[in-house]
């Protein structure tokens, strides 16, 4: 195999095909294992250093008409079974099919506008919808949005989190407000959905609430949801340097090991007029009117 050339001090380049491999891999990992099948993830944004953005971008519409072709043939071999395999499931019954459960592949390239990429870093973000209540997919189903970071051909990082793919509440209903001072002034955000995401935002990492401040506020700080049967409201702490409420140290609502941070499920209730504190930086004012 011949070398990579590189000049005095120039970084090796990641060969394009390995940005396919990593969202192939990315998918292989996972898997959603449902009664009846198992589904994949059908959305993938890669997420590439600006040089190396840069230096693919004229052939980024063959990159993704092959990774999208290549998640493809992906599915077609992980539902492939070998003949002693085929056999047996005559007597043992069928082996559970693998799906893409949304039918077309989306795939998009874009360049890492925060500055947290090493030039041969890949950071891919996809999503798998996930059957609601009702066990059918579509609209108003949970997402769980996987975070993988490759470093140098290697998995560092990989991140969970179950979403709401499309509120099922009313948008033109405000549940509550937000009131805040941070580094861009004052401001008042109005809840009308059913979870909000707060922190700085960034790649990869959605903030409804976008708060301008120093790194010590995370990307994704927090997160408060609200549960439509009752009404209540609910604080989770996603953050690194802690979320307080009303003075008050909030559970980590996340574990992490091995590189894998997965949400645990601890929320504590919000009442209306809470203070929030952001790594006691910023600090929201919570106001329900009406609310528990």
């Amino acid at each position: 195999m011949a070398s990579r050339p590189q000049g005095d001090g120039a970084a090796a380049r990641r060969p394009a095909a390995d940005v396919i491999e990593a969202v192939l891999e990315n998918m292989r990992t996972n898997l959603e294992p449902l009664k009846y099948s198992i589904l994949v993830p059908s959305r993938y944004v890669v997420y590439l250093h600006p040089d190396e953005f840069t230096r693919i971008e004229p052939i980024i519409s063959v990159l993704q008409a092959q990774t999208i072709r290549a998640l493809g043939e992906e599915l077609e071999r992980l539902n492939r079974r070998p003949v002693h395999l085929r056999y047996l499931e005559r007597f043992v019954g069928p082996a559970t099919p693998v799906e893409n459960a949304a039918r077309d592949w989306q795939v998009e390239f874009l360049p890492d506008a925060d500055g947290e990429l090493a030039p041969e870093d890949i950071l891919i973000h996809s999503e798998l919808a996930l059957p609601g209540a009702d066990d059918e997919l579509g609209a108003g189903q949970r997402t769980r949005r996987i975070t993988t970071k490759i470093h140098d051909g290697h998995k560092t990082t990989s991140r969970q989190e179950v979403v709401s793919a499309v509120d099922r509440a009313d948008t033109r209903k405000v549940f509550a407000q937000l009131r805040y001072d941070d580094a861009a002034g004052a401001h008042t955000f109005e809840m009308t959905r059913d979870s909000v995401t707060i922190g700085r935002g960034g790649m990869a990492y959605h903030a409804d609430v976008k708060i301008e401040a120093s790194v010590d506020v995370s990307r994704e700080h927090a997160r408060i949801r609200r549960d439509p049967a009752s009404g209540r409201f609910f604080l989770i702490d996603l953050s690194t340097l802690g979320t307080t409420l009303n003075g008050q140290r909030v559970p980590p609502g996340y574990e992490e090991a091995d590189g894998v941070k997965r949400e645990n499920g601890v929320e504590v209730p919000l009442s209306d007029g809470a203070r929030i504190g952001l790594a006691d930086i910023v600090f929201l004012q919570f106001l329900a009117p009406g609310g528990s």
